[in-house]
């Protein structure tokens, strides 16, 4: 991979265009194109850094939400091939151009996960070091997209291995265990993480010793994503502590400690409030879009919804089926398993929902940990929040989030980029409160002249002084470190500079890096004198 010179930086919200240039000067860097007020296109010049570094030192700086280099490489025989399953052409969910195979529908193109170009990214579709824990009930262990990828089954209802099977009454885990990771065998469909291994978890349960059991299970044997298209909305049944702390636990202790990613459905009741389960602050709660990137009606809305993925409300997904599965006999019994009556194979019907949007989701995740094994559960939520695109009217958003869509549709592509991305950085994006612009509040001073010596952390560069007292206030609160600020003019303007730290030797800066990487506050190693 070569880099082709040009960065795609977005800035954070209320990031004006005279500290966007601050930023652009700050290295060298000309403008090639403003696509939005937060988003432009910069190439580097000959004073510049190479175009991965100076994207990973944009990443640390506060002012910039995500910066990556562009890339290219030459393509030759050995390049990545997509799977070339028989109903591929089907999964519009992975790759929409618009179409579906053997359907005359228009879709709109591009209305789609990005799931393909994820795959593409990665150079495969992810990896069997991966395990997505499905919690649901009926999952059919003999289907050939998922019988060579079971790991670690177990049922809570007969507390054994051995998967309750067959039973008319549920069928559902099936098509939502494909959705996430159907393997690529060269017949039927592919999940969006085709190689991660399957942990079937069978017997869904509102009780606080079943809700436990499911999730220590998870975490005792090795999952690294769970993912639930169930719940409630009957306030009957919402989370006491015992269950909230039955999810915390796996959401903080596992994967030794770096916490399982956990997704719920929001639900499919066409609410302003999502299941009670979605809600919890550890989960990733997964709206539906349409095959035409629109609201599904029947998804439930609420401030606590994180993102919106394809599912039906225009066009279903196709998904496995169980072979007890009678389907639905909706009024005269002519679309059982098709919307429009025609067959693709007794092992797949058409599917949808928010039970189908999570797992959709669940398989992403599985995506972003075969880039990056080191994330934390939270910085997988973070990452795909971040990366989303937009859909809908801009007026369904307020501060980036909707109600409806979370903080947009879910894009692979860009995810497994920002993912390995950040296993290359030397510093994860910062969280930044919001910025002031007039310094209001009252603040303490203890201000000394510092030797252009040694070396610190930078986090940014500000042209506004009330901006700098937010940051100086909030790291010397968070690290107790002595904060140093470089007063410099550029082009006519002061420009303020924040370090944190000021050290005799490079390492102790670094094992600051490390202590404020640890916290999730990114900064790059600066010494002082440079500064000056």
């Amino acid at each position: 991979m070569v880099p082709t010179g040009e960065i795609f930086i977005t800035f954070e919200e209320g990031v004006g265009e005279n500290e966007q240039n601050i930023v652009l000067e700050e290295y060298a860097l000309t403008l090639v194109e403003r696509r939005e007020n937060n988003r432009i296109i910069a190439k580097v010049t000959a004073n510049s850094p190479n175009p991965i570094k100076v994207a990973n030192f944009l990443q640390a700086i506060s002012l910039v939400k995500i910066a990556e280099p562009d890339l290219d490489t030459m393509l030759d025989e050995y390049a990545f091939v997509a799977p070339s399953d028989n109903l591929v052409g089907h999964e519009w969910h992975l790759q929409n151009d618009g179409f579906v195979a053997d359907v005359d529908y228009r879709l709109r193109k591009g209305a789609d996960a990005k799931v393909v170009d994820a795959w593409q990214r990665l150079g495969n579709t992810g990896s069997n070091g991966v395990t997505v824990a499905v919690v649901d009930n009926g999952f059919d262990l003999t289907h050939p997209d998922l019988r060579d990828k079971v790991t670690k089954p177990f049922d809570l209802w007969n507390q054994s291995s051995d998967v309750l099977q067959g039973d008319k009454r549920f069928t559902h885990g099936t098509p939502c265990a494909s959705v996430a990771l159907a393997a690529s065998n060269g017949q039927g469909i592919v999940g969006a993480a085709p190689s991660a291994k399957f942990m079937p978890v069978s017997g869904t349960s509102f009780s606080v010793r079943a809700t436990e059991q499911m999730f220590d299970y998870a975490i005792k044997n090795g999952a690294d994503i769970i993912s639930c298209s169930w719940g409630t909305t009957d306030s009957n049944f919402r989370l006491n502590s015992l269950k909230e702390e039955a999810i915390t636990k796996a959401a903080k202790k596992g994967r030794n400690g770096k916490g399982c990613v956990i997704l719920f459905a929001v639900g499919n009741d066409d609410l302003d409030f999502v299941n009670f389960y979605a809600a919890h602050p550890d989960v990733i709660a997964v709206a539906a879009s349409t095959s035409q990137d629109t609201y599904a009606s029947y998804s439930n809305r609420g401030r606590e919804v994180s993102i919106c993925a394809p599912s039906n409300g225009d066009w279903p997904i196709l998904a496995a089926r169980a072979w007890w599965d009678q389907g639905l006999d909706w009024e005269s019994g002519n679309f059982k398993f098709w919307r429009d009556g025609r067959s693709r194979g007794k092992h797949y019907k058409h599917f949808g929902g928010t039970s189908s949007s999570t797992p959709l989701v669940a398989g992403i995740c599985a995506l972003i940990l075969s880039a990056n094994p080191d994330l934390t559960a939270k910085e997988v939520k973070d990452i795909l929040q971040k990366t989303a695109d937009k859909i809908g009217s801009p007026s369904d958003y307020s501060n980036g989030h909707s109600v409806k869509y979370g903080y947009g549709r879910v894009n692979a592509g860009r995810a497994v980029a920002e993912a390995l991305r950040r296993k290359e950085t030397v510093a994860p994006p910062v969280e930044v409160e919001d910025t002031v612009s007039n310094g209001q509040g009252l603040f303490q001073f203890d201000v000394k002249k510092q030797a252009a010596s040694g070396y610190g952390i930078q986090i940014g560069a500000f042209y506004e002084y009330g901006n700098v007292l937010i940051q100086v206030e909030k790291l010397q609160r968070k690290f107790g470190e002595k904060v140093i600020v470089s007063i410099n003019e550029l082009k006519g303007r002061t420009v303020y500079k924040v370090v944190l730290g000021a050290y005799s030797s490079k390492s102790q800066a670094q094992k600051l890096q490390k202590r404020m990487k640890d916290a999730g506050q990114g900064g790059f190693l600066r010494n002082l004198k440079d500064l000056a």
